[in-house]
């Protein structure tokens, strides 16, 4: 029997996704459908929250209404490490922490600069949205 995959999501993923659709909103719709488990930190649904707010101009109810889906369908998790290893945006670097946290077997990004680059992180892939979206398609 094969285990559930591992999943971290970048913030970028939730964004895109929630404002301009196309692989990153199958992902979550994957995710709300459980094909995966998906592994999120407060750091990570704050800044989705800061984003929503401040860059595209959200009221509070709606981002609210947001985080409070993302809660029904992701398990949250408080890691224990602070990784330090992406030195030109240290704040990317919580997803890394979330994915070493649960031993994670992907994490999906859209962070062409900083995050994809790496492509594997301990024993987690990195990989964009249409990466894993034809991943899930040859293991269903």
């Amino acid at each position: 029997m094969s285990h559930k995959l591992k999943v971290v999501f970048d913030t970028n993923i939730f964004i895109s996704g929630i404002i301009y659709g196309g692989s990153p909103l199958l992902c979550i719709d994957f995710a709300r459908e459980r094909k995966f488990d998906l592994y999120v930190s407060k750091k990570i649904i704050l800044e989705l929250a800061i984003k929503l707010r401040e860059k595209f101009g959200w009221e509070d109810r709606k981002v609210n209404i947001v985080i409070h889906n993302i809660f029904t369908y992701s398990q949250v998790v408080e890691p224990k490490a602070t990784i330090d290893l992406i030195k030109k945006d240290p704040s990317d670097n919580k997803i890394l922490d979330v994915a070493k946290e649960v031993g994670a077997d992907f994490i999906i990004s859209g962070d062409k600069k900083h995050v994809l680059p790496i492509k594997k992180f301990e024993k987690t892939d990195i990989i964009t949205a249409s990466e894993f979206i034809k991943l899930l398609d040859i293991n269903d």
